[in-house]
C-alpha cells in the first residue's frame, strides 16, 4: 500500500510529464519545434529583392564574385555595395525599361531619362547618391542590413575554404541557388546530414578527387 508520501511524488510526476508533453505539443503546432540549425525552408524578405536566379544564372556571374571569402576564409561574406555599383553604377534597370524609355525619348524628340528601378533605388539611398548617382551633400552612407539565411549553431565550426579547396559545389550545402529569386535554406544543415555527408565522400571523392573528409567531433566542435 503506497503512502502519502509515495502518492505526492507519483502525482507531481504525472504532472511534470503532463507539463512536459503539452509544452512539446504547443511549440510542435506552432511550428516551432526544430533541432538546432535545422531550418529547411527559411527563406526571409531581404532589404533589397536580390534575383540570384538572374545575377547567377542568366548573367553568369561566379558566387566567388560577391561572396569573395568563400576560398580563402572561414566566412564566404557578403559583398559590400561598392562592389554592387560596379556594374550598377551604369546598369540602373531592366533592359527592357531602358530601351522603351529610349524609344519613347526618340519619338518626344528629348533627352532619355535615366531609370532606375524601385530595388536599385534602396541601394542607391543606402550610398546616400543623388539622381546623378553623386554623394548627396550631407548625408551618411549606411550598409544594407542583409539577413543570413544559412544558421548554425554556435557551438559548430565550419570552414568555407576547406570545403572549396576541396572542390565542394556550393549547390552542395546550399541547393541550387542560381535558380533562386529569394534564397531558402533547402538542407537541414544538422550533425548527421553533415557526417552522413562526410561519410559519403570519404567513400567516392568529390569531383573526381579521393578525399578524407574528418569524422572527429573535434573538426567541428572545439
Amino acid at each position: 500500500m503506497l503512502t502519502r508520501d509515495h502518492q505526492s511524488h507519483s502525482a507531481t510526476i504525472v504532472l511534470l510529464i503532463g507539463a512536459v508533453f503539452c509544452l512539446v505539443t504547443l511549440v510542435a503546432r506552432l511550428g516551432a519545434f526544430h533541432l538546432p540549425g535545422n531550418h529547411q525552408g527559411y527563406a526571409p524578405q531581404q532589404p533589397i529583392a536580390f534575383s540570384h536566379r538572374l545575377h547567377a544564372s542568366e548573367l553568369l556571374i561566379d558566387c566567388k564574385y560577391c561572396h569573395h571569402g568563400a576560398p580563402v576564409s572561414r566566412h564566404a561574406g557578403i559583398p559590400a555595395s561598392s562592389v554592387c555599383m560596379n556594374c550598377h553604377s551604369i546598369v540602373t534597370d531592366t533592359f527592357g525599361s531602358v530601351r522603351a524609355e529610349d524609344e519613347l525619348a526618340k519619338e518626344e524628340n528629348r533627352k532619355a531619362r535615366r531609370m532606375v528601378s524601385a530595388e536599385l533605388q534602396k541601394l542607391y539611398d543606402s550610398l546616400a547618391l543623388d539622381e546623378e548617382l553623386k554623394p548627396r551633400a550631407g548625408q551618411t552612407p549606411k550598409p544594407i542590413e542583409w539577413i543570413k539565411v544559412h544558421n548554425l549553431p554556435d557551438f559548430v565550426y565550419f570552414n568555407h575554404s576547406t570545403h572549396m579547396n576541396a572542390q565542394v559545389a556550393c549547390q552542395r550545402c546550399h541547393g541550387a541557388v542560381e535558380t533562386m529569386e529569394r534564397v531558402s535554406q533547402v538542407e537541414p544543415l544538422s550533425m548527421g546530414w553533415c557526417v552522413n555527408c562526410h561519410r559519403t565522400v570519404n567513400h567516392i571523392g568529390v569531383a573526381g578527387n579521393p578525399v578524407d573528409a574528418s569524422l572527429d567531433c573535434g573538426a567541428c566542435h572545439y
